[in-house]
């Protein structure tokens, strides 16, 4: 009987639907294992379709063709160590989340996920049906428990495993980031060990996909919960973990511990690789968007060009008659401190010729927020043409305060494919720009020091849609206008919580009012970075039309 047993873990990342590539991902790791002598190379949770695949898993001409990428993986990895991959499997009629072990050429053995996760982004229980409790496998006479992703969560799967023989726990994740994320699944973690006084391998993927960033930062513990390894977050990694067998059991020897990154940056970083791989996978290079001149289109920015480079973004200009030169000017500094193309293009004559050509329509009425509107949807208008003309996705700038009360203009300045501050409150932006200009990172492609001057980051909020307009004219003050929203939105609290808060009950009403009406333009919203447990989109569903009121 071996005495040790080495794994490879394989934190890598897998593209949704691209069959080909993750079985070719899944072979490179296969290799890194095989060279390094591992028993065993594992890969994370449903890593031959990619992670999140939502409804795309239940067509049957996908699933069997995921399942025929994995028989022919087992074919292709005869000649070596195990390989361990997530992927769906079917028996009957039914369908399932799996853990397949392939050894000789063959599917070996398979784990079949018993607790489907049915919240937040998840929605397993629509997806694939409920697998048993099982038990462990083995590979070169020493036996493995695989609870998959959500099972590790629970103490029965990793309990059954246990009292099945298992020697120690091999838990395959995609788990998606959080603020906060990290310790949530490290104390988890820690429960399975010290439960089952076995070693506990927690792997992870990495990578985005649609609004979801899956973090890595896989790591080992060894019983009662002390860390033996830790991987870097959001990199892909490969880590040789060896295992000994001791008189008290299994014991994995300790490792590199990487460093972790605090919540501003995780948060960054979660922004930048967002963009960075949806663009990438979804087949776009460059990108371009409005610069105001204020604080919200600066940073995202500095999120493309750390994301993609410099001269694969395209900032533009597009003043009226209320665009004042402090903001030509801070837009034009954000500009070449970025490094980026800068276009200047005056909406003027296309406004006048929409107010000449609605004039009839309009006569003896007074100007409203019709014109303001009328602004931001020609600069919509504009950018749309040069991303069709050029190429290049367009990205909306609105955070996550203007996109929960509706400040922002549909079919205006809320058009564009993706959205990198969508989950960001503007209290958040404005730290969060004091953050990049502090601090630079290996993984950002956009230059070091100060890229965001100070000016843009402590002048009044303003839209510039007519005359000495600011923000704080039509909601209150964003510091308070985020802690009630935080309260309403990321703790799904009532009136009453805010007026406990010390918040006037009037203003929580409005803003409890602006919310619920301006689901319909969140519904139409781009996609954007998750943040935290409540981003807008999976983590939030709420009807458009609604007449419920909050009556406390």
């Amino acid at each position: 009987m071996a005495d040790r047993f080495r794994v490879t873990l394989a934190q890598l990342n897998p593209t949704v639907g691209d069959l080909a590539g993750n079985a070719a991902k899944a072979r490179e790791a296969w290799e890194e294992g095989r060279k390094a002598g591992a028993d065993l190379v594992a890969l994370p949770e449903m890593f031959i379709t990619g992670y999140n695949a939502q409804d795309l898993v239940m067509k049957p001409a996908f699933h069997t063709a995921a399942i025929a990428a994995v028989e022919k993986l087992a074919a292709d990895c005869a000649d070596g160590p195990a390989l361990a991959i997530g992927s769906p499997w079917v028996e009957g009629t039914e369908l399932f989340n799996a853990y397949l072990i392939l050894k000789d050429g063959k599917i070996a053995a398979r784990n079949l996920k018993h607790h489907l996760p049915n919240e937040t982004v998840f929605d397993e229980v629509r997806i694939f049906d409920a697998g048993p409790l099982g038990g462990p496998y083995s590979v070169n006479d020493t036996r493995i428990g695989s609870p998959i992703c959500e099972d590790g969560w629970h103490e029965d799967v990793a309990e059954t495993m246990a009292e099945s023989g298992a020697e120690f726990l091999l838990i395959p994740n995609g788990s998606p980031y959080y603020r906060g994320k990290l310790e949530v699944r490290f104390n988890h973690m820690v429960a399975r060990a010290v439960e089952t006084q076995l070693p506990v391998i927690y792997l992870n993927m990495v990578g985005g996909q649609d609004d979801q960033v899956f973090d890595g930062g896989s790591f080992v513990l060894n019983p009662g919960g002390a860390l033996a390894l830790q991987m870097p977050v959001f990199d892909e990694a490969y880590a040789h973990l060896d295992l000994e067998r001791t008189d008290d059991g299994w014991r994995a020897i300790e490792g590199e511990k990487a460093h972790l990154p605090d919540a501003w940056e995780q948060d960054y970083r979660v922004m930048v690789e967002s963009l960075r791989d949806y663009l990438g996978k979804s087949g776009f290079r460059k990108v371009l968007l409005g610069l105001s001149g204020g604080v919200d289109s600066a940073i995202v920015a500095a999120i493309a060009v750390d994301a993609i480079g410099a001269e694969n973004v395209r900032c533009v200009m597009l003043p009226s008659e209320y665009t004042s030169q402090e903001s030509l000017d801070d837009a034009e500094a954000v500009a070449k401190a970025l490094g980026v193309h800068y276009d200047y293009v005056p909406i003027s004559e296309a406004r006048a010729a929409v107010t000449n050509t609605l004039a009839p329509l309009f006569a003896g009425r007074d100007a409203d927020v019709t014109e303001e509107n009328i602004q931001s949807r020609l600069r919509g208008l504009l950018l749309m043409a040069m991303s069709n003309k050029f190429g290049e996705m367009l990205l909306t700038t609105g955070n996550k305060s203007e996109v929960a009360v509706g400040y922002a203009t549909i079919y205006g300045d809320m058009n564009g494919g993706y959205n990198p501050i969508k989950d960001l409150y503007k209290t958040r932006v404005f730290e969060t720009c004091r953050w990049r200009n502090a601090n630079h990172r290996p993984w950002m492609k956009g230059p070091a020091g100060e890229v965001i001057r100070p000016n843009v980051i402590d002048k009044p909020p303003t839209a510039e849609l007519r005359e000495d307009q600011k923000d704080s004219d039509s909601l209150p003050d964003y510091p308070e206008l985020d802690a009630i929203l935080e309260i309403l939105v990321d703790r799904d609290g009532s009136i009453a919580d805010c007026v406990a808060a010390g918040f006037d009950r009037d203003v929580a009403k409005r803003i409890e009012h602006l919310l619920y009406i301006s689901e319909y333009k969140r519904f139409q919203s781009a996609p954007g970075a998750r943040l935290t447990p409540r981003a807008f989109w999976l983590d939030r569903r709420y009807p458009i039309v609604n007449r419920w009121r909050d009556p406390s």
